[in-house]
């Protein structure tokens, strides 16, 4: 038992590595979806799924994953827990790009500020994982200032509230997965799913004479192919932290992204802050100070965390 600990401790590490890098790049790409204006939410969503696949089936070949890929597909039970986070991620990708699209990507980050509350509660409820009294402050803080927040837009929230709730799932389902799945097996199993009806919607788009694909140039089609290794590599790194982490710490590097994400919105797009929009995104940073600190302070106490 003693001699596991060192071990389970560096796997941890690993796994935080893993999500600290994932929430990076999800805090960044807004800047790709902007640029791949004029094509339209559903479009992106629809080239993001084609190429992670492609991307993805490169990456399988060289690891040698065919066949554990097709293991996951004959398997009755992760497979439909894998269809299930396929659609999760689907309607969390449309609605991301959508509000991006137009004009709300602080809103988005309200989203991603609410989406670690409701991971830690389904890690509390769920799947039992235990809190400390900081990190139940924390939550509370964080609470208060989505409420705040969401005064300050002077209408419901719904694309905050549908990033939140669908990504949340979307880690819920991945955890239940855990160690039967490696990362990118999940993730090309995943976009699988949806590439079907994703290569028929283009194909409806270029039949109708809207696509975007080929009609703006070559720099517009390398932002288009590139959404599909920009997709996939956060994903899989999610997934492998999702496989090494407690989800409560899952939910605590979520606020990673959305700090980037309002940023970007405010100093790049331009979008314009109430009062009180400010002051709730001030007690969201006094949740995320709480929550850093609790981490710190246990881990240095021992090296098991969560």
């Amino acid at each position: 038992m003693i001699a596991s600990a060192p071990d389970e401790s560096a796997f941890r590490r690993v796994g935080l590595g893993y999500g600290t890098s994932a929430y990076i790049i999800w805090g960044l790409i807004p800047l790709l979806f902007a640029a791949a204006a004029p094509t339209g939410a559903f479009e992106i969503v629809a080239h993001r799924i084609i190429w992670s696949l492609i991307f993805c089936a490169v990456l399988l070949f060289f690891a040698r994953g065919f066949v554990r890929t097709w293991k996951i597909v004959r398997s009755g039970r992760t497979f439909g827990l894998l269809a299930l986070a396929s659609v999760l991620i689907a309607i969390n990708w449309t609605t991301y790009v959508y509000g991006i699209e137009s004009g709300h990507l602080v809103e988005i980050s309200l989203g991603y500020y609410l989406n670690p509350l409701i991971s830690i509660g389904l890690g509390v409820i769920l799947l039992k994982e235990k809190l400390r009294p900081l990190q139940w402050a924390a939550v509370g803080v964080g609470a208060v200032a989505v409420i705040v927040v969401g005064l300050g837009l002077g209408r419901f929230p719904y694309l905050a509230l549908t990033v939140a709730l669908s990504f949340g799932l979307y880690g819920l389902v991945k955890n239940k997965v855990g160690g039967t799945v490696g990362a990118l097996e999940g993730m090309t199993v995943e976009t699988a799913v949806l590439t079907i009806p994703s290569i028929g919607f283009l194909l409806y788009l270029a039949s109708q004479g809207v696509g975007t694909f080929t009609g703006f140039g070559a720099w517009h089609v390398v932002i288009l192919l590139a959404t599909g290794p920009l997709t996939a590599i956060p994903l899989i790194l999610f997934g492998a932290a999702a496989r090494r982490i407690p989800l409560s710490w899952v939910g605590m590097l979520q606020y990673i992204a959305p700090t980037m994400q309002f940023i970007l919105g405010v100093a790049v797009f331009g979008e314009t802050m109430s009062t009180t929009r400010w002051i709730g995104f001030l007690i969201i940073w006094i949740a995320v100070i709480l929550l850093c600190t609790d981490m710190i302070r246990q881990s240095r106490r021992h090296p098991r965390i969560g």
